[in-house]
C-alpha cells in the first residue's frame, strides 16, 4: 500500500480514498503484514527489543494474528529514559544507524527527562503525508491560507506545517509569536485556518476583542485546529471557542513518542480518527495490563507499524480512553479514539475516578461564569478532596454564594462527587489565561492515591 504521489482534486472528500475507506477486514490484514515486519525489524536491529523479547520468551514469528501482540512486553516513558543514550547517542530503542536519521524531536520533559524521537527520511515523509491527510479531512484546500501557531523548538508538532504545504496551502510559519504580533498577522494576511492550543485559541479571541478586533467580522479564520489539551474534544469548550470566533473547531491528537498529529476529527466530530495504517491501538486495564475489548475504557497502548528509526512496540501512552470501531458517518473506516484524560491527572474522590476534563466539561457549559477555572487537589482527614476556583461574569447578578452552590451542584450531578469548596472570583480574577497551554490543576497532595 503506497500513499498518493499527487494530491487529489479539490472536490474529492478524501486525501487517499482507498486507504481511508478500506474495509476494516482489509485494514487489519494490512496491519498484520506491517506488524510482522516491524516486530522482526525491531528484534533484529534494536538492542533493547532483542533483550526484552528474549527475556519474555517471545520471538517475531510468534506474531500470526493481531491478537498475538498481547504476548509481547510493554514499554513506557521510563523505558525510553532508561535506554536513551545507552550504547549510542540515540540509545537502545533505536533500530537504525544515526546517519539514517534526518530529524529528531523531543518531549517537553514535564514528567521527567526529555526523550528524543528520531525519524528516518521515510519515517518523516510518511509522517507528513499523514498530516496532509488530516488537514484535507478537516477541509483545508490549496486555496487556504494557514497559520501554524505551534512551537517549532524541538516540538514534534512543529513540522506538521509541512503537511499543509504538501497539500498546497499557503503556509505562514507563525510559531509562538506574541499575541499582538499574531493578531497583526491574522488581520493583515487574512488567513483562513489556524492551529494552536484550546487555551490559546480562547485567549487570542478574547485578546482580539479587547483590542477592538471582532474575530467574526474582522478576521477570516473559518477553521481552528487545536491540540495539546483536552478542550477540543469537550463539546462545551469547543462551542465556546467556535462562538467566539465564528469558526469550526477540530481537535487533533499527537504524541512526541510517535509523531505530530496521530489522530484527527472529521466533520462528524465524534472522536478522532487514528491512522490505523501507521499505528495499532490496544486498550488495556490500567492496573493489570489485560487487553480489553474495543469500546472499553482503559489505557491506550500504541504499536508503530511504519516508524523504523525508533519502533514503538506496545507503548503505554498514559492516556485513558477508548477506541470506537463502529461506522463513522464521514465514510472513513479507521477507528476513532476518545481521550478521557491522562492516567497521571486522574484522582480518586470517595471511590470516584475524576479527570480534570470532566470538571472542564461542566464548567464550560454553565451560564454566568467565564469558563476560566483552577482545580486544587489536596488531602483532608486522610482522604483526597478537590476544590474549584472560577470567575463570575461581569453581568452576573447572582451573589457569589449562589454561584458557588450552583457550580457545586452541577459538578456533583455530572461527576458524582462535589468539590470541597467553590471559590468565586470576579471576571479576570484568575491567573489562568495563557498564550499557550494553561495551568489549571494544582496537586497539593504529599501522597498520591
Amino acid at each position: 500500500m503506497t500513499e498518493p504521489k499527487n494530491r487529489p482534486d479539490n472536490s474529492c472528500k478524501y486525501w487517499n480514498e482507498t486507504l481511508e475507506t478500506m474495509p476494516h477486514a482489509e485494514l487489519e490484514k494490512l496491519q498484520l503484514e506491517r506488524l510482522k515486519e516491524m516486530v522482526a525489524f525491531a528484534y533484529e536491529n534494536a538492542p533493547y527489543y532483542k533483550r526484552s523479547f528474549d527475556a519474555a520468551g517471545v520471538k517475531p514469528e510468534d506474531i500470526q494474528s493481531l491478537a498475538d501482540l498481547a504476548k509481547f512486553p510493554f514499554i513506557d516513558k521510563k523505558t525510553q529514559r532508561d535506554t536513551q543514550g545507552v550504547g549510542s547517542f540515540l540509545g537502545e530503542l533505536c533500530a537504525v544507524p544515526e546517519e539514517d536519521v534526518v530529524f529528531i524531536s523531543t518531549s517537553s520533559g514535564s514528567t521527567g527527562v526529555p526523550t528524543m524521537s528520531p525519524f528516518t527520511k521515510q519515517d518523516f515523509d510518511e509522517f507528513q503525508d499523514t498530516e496532509s491527510r488530516w488537514f484535507w479531512q478537516i477541509g483545508m484546500r490549496p486555496n487556504d491560507r494557514y497559520v501554524h501557531a505551534l512551537n517549532f523548538s524541538l516540538y514534534v508538532g512543529g513540522p506538521d506545517v509541512i503537511g499543509a504545504q504538501n497539500l498546497g496551502a499557503l503556509c505562514i510559519w507563525g510559531g509562538t509569536l506574541p499575541s499582538e504580533r499574531l493578531l497583526f498577522v491574522l488581520k493583515t494576511y487574512q488567513p483562513t485556518i489556524i492551529w494552536t492550543s484550546p487555551s490559546y485559541a480562547w485567549y487570542l479571541g478574547e485578546t482580539a476583542k479587547k483590542n477592538g478586533i471582532d474575530p467574526k467580522k474582522d478576521l477570516a479564520i473559518r477553521k481552528i485546529i487545536v491540540a495539546g489539551e483536552a478542550g477540543g474534544s469537550i463539546p462545551a469548550t469547543r462551542k465556546a471557542i467556535e462562538d467566539l470566533w465564528g469558526a469550526e473547531l477540530y481537535d487533533f491528537y499527537g504524541l512526541s513518542d510517535i509523531f505530530g498529529a496521530c489522530a484527527a476529527m472529521c466533520e462528524a466530530k465524534d472522536g478522532l480518527h487514528i491512522a490505523e495504517d501507521q499505528i495499532l491501538v490496544e486498550t488495556v486495564d490500567i492496573n493489570t495490563g489485560e487487553v480489553l475489548p474495543a469500546g472499553s475504557v482503559g489505557e491506550l497502548v500504541y504499536t508503530t507499524l511504519r516508524k523504523h528509526a525508533r519502533p514503538m512496540i506496545r507503548f503505554r501512552t498514559g492516556d485513558i480512553g477508548w477506541i470506537d470501531n463502529t461506522p463513522c458517518s464521514c465514510g472513513r473506516t479507521h477507528g476513532r479514539i476518545h481521550i478521557q484524560g491522562r492516567k497521571d491527572d486522574m484522582f480518586i474522590v470517595s471511590a470516584v475516578n475524576v479527570f480534570p476534563s470532566d470538571i472542564e466539561a461542566v464548567l464550560r457549559g454553565l451560564k454566568g461564569i467565564t469558563g476560566e477555572y483552577l482545580v486544587r487537589i489536596f488531602e483532608k482527614d486522610l482522604t483526597c478532596k478537590y476544590a474549584v476556583e472560577i470567575e463570575k461574569t461581569s453581568d452576573n447578578t447572582e451573589t457569589d454564594d449562589e454561584v458557588a452552590k450552583r457550580v457545586s451542584a452541577a459538578l456533583k450531578g455530572r461527576i458524582g462527587v462535589k468539590p470541597y469548596t467553590v471559590t468565586v472570583h470576579p471576571d479576570g480574577g484568575l491567573d489562568t489565561r495563557s498564550e499557550h497551554k494553561a495551568k489549571r490543576v494544582i496537586d497539593e497532595r504529599t501522597t498520591r492515591v
